[in-house]
C-alpha cells in the first residue's frame, strides 16, 4: 500500500494514533522532549496542544499513512519572533518502528520543506540527539551542522546526550 502524507487535524482518532506514535518513540530511547514511561495522558495532552496551535496557524503537524493507519510525523513549527519570519523549525520526526527505514521520514521531510516555502520561509532549523538521534537523515536531506551543545537533555531512559544542531537554506523551485 502507498504512503499517503497529509497535514493533520484535531480529532479524537488523530489524538491516540500521534499519542501513540509518541509514547513508541519514547519508549525504544527517541529523544523527543519526553521521558519514559510515557503515560498515554500526557502524549494526548502534548498533541491536543500541539493541533490547537495548527488550527491557530502556529504549526503545521505532518502525518504519514499507510492506508488508514498512521506511521510517522514531523512537526512545522512556524510561529517564531517577530525578527524571524523567513525561518521555519522541524521538530517531532518520529516514525513507528514497523515502517523505518523505508523512506517515509524523507518524504515528509520533503513536504515539510515544501510547505515551508509556500509560506514564504527560506530557512529552516532543527535538532537531533547525538545518541541515537537521526543525523544520517538530515544530512542526507542536505542539512548543514551548526554544531554540536553538549549535555542538552536527558535520554527517556537517563543519561545525558548532547543535540546536534542543523540548518538549511531553501530556494523555490525554478520554474
Amino acid at each position: 500500500m502507498a504512503i499517503s502524507i497529509r497535514p493533520l487535524a484535531s480529532s479524537p482518532d488523530i489524538i491516540a494514533a500521534l499519542s501513540e506514535i509518541l509514547v513508541e518513540t519514547v519508549a525504544n530511547g527517541g529523544s523527543v522532549s519526553f521521558m519514559h514511561p510515557l503515560p498515554v495522558e500526557l502524549a494526548s495532552a502534548f498533541w491536543t496542544g500541539s493541533l490547537a496551535a495548527a488550527d491557530r496557524g502556529e504549526r503545521i503537524v505532518l502525518g504519514a499513512l499507510d492506508g488508514e493507519r498512521l506511521v510517522a510525523t514531523v512537526t512545522l513549527l512556524l510561529d517564531l519572533p517577530p525578527n524571524q519570519p523567513h525561518r521555519g523549525e522541524i521538530a517531532k520526526m518520529m516514525t513507528r518502528l514497523s515502517h523505518r527505514h523505508r523512506g517515509i521520514a524523507s518524504a515528509l521531510l520533503r513536504e515539510a520543506e515544501r510547505i515551508a516555502i509556500a509560506r514564504g520561509r527560506t530557512l529552516l532549523v532543527l535538532d537531533t540527539a547525538v545518541d541515537e538521534g537521526a543525523s544520517w537523515l538530515y544530512e542526507r536531506a542536505g542539512y548543514q551542522l551548526a554544531g554540536i551543545i553538549p549535555d542538552y537533555a536527558l535520554m527517556p531512559h537517563g543519561g545525558l546526550t548532547g543535540t546536534m544542531v542543523y540548518w538549511k537554506r531553501l530556494m523555490a523551485e525554478a520554474g
